[in-house]
């Protein structure tokens, strides 16, 4: 067998070049697309948000807080988390 990438005489069974390390078969699994760069920004804001919420929760149970403010904070946590479930279902 010769290597498609730079011609050396190879065995038959071989599964890589030994003079410039090709492959000879094609790969079983694709590699992994890298991750979103936004992945990380989400990530970011979510960690901050969950913070910020934290220190509503923490007075939710007193009269300093509008019970708007208590179900927006509650509204926002089931989004977070449907979405969360949702993304990992795909």
């Amino acid at each position: 067998m010769v290597c498609q990438n730079c011609g050396t005489e190879i065995a038959d069974k071989a599964i890589v070049c030994f003079r410039c390390g090709q492959g000879t078969v094609a790969p079983l699994r694709k590699p992994a697309a890298p991750p979103s760069p936004w992945r990380g920004v989400a990530a970011i804001v979510a960690l901050v948000l969950l913070a910020l919420l934290a220190l509503f929760l923490g007075r939710a149970g007193t009269i300093d807080v509008p019970p708007a403010l208590r179900y927006a904070v509650m509204a926002i946590c089931l989004v977070l988390l449907a979405w969360r479930v949702v993304r990992r279902r795909r």
